[in-house]
């Protein structure tokens, strides 16, 4: 049995889908926002063309597996 996915990674589908690139591109564009606050993180991937909810759970999830800050 296949658990269901929670919390921000329940948005991976969407974004990709809506969006165009996987995670892992979108990982490697936040790379060099490493360190950064997670609202200029945000602000990054909105100016991308993200919408406020996607770029937040990846920045989430960015900041958490990622980002070491």
């Amino acid at each position: 049995m296949t658990e269901q996915v929670r919390g921000p990674k329940s948005y991976f589908p969407s974004i990709e889908q809506k969006y165009g690139l996987s995670i892992e591109a979108w990982i490697e564009r936040l790379r060099p926002l490493a360190g950064r606050a997670h609202m200029e993180q945000v602000a990054f991937l909105k100016e991308q063309g993200m919408g406020h909810g996607h770029a937040n759970a990846l920045v989430h999830v960015f900041r958490a597996e990622h980002d070491g800050a």
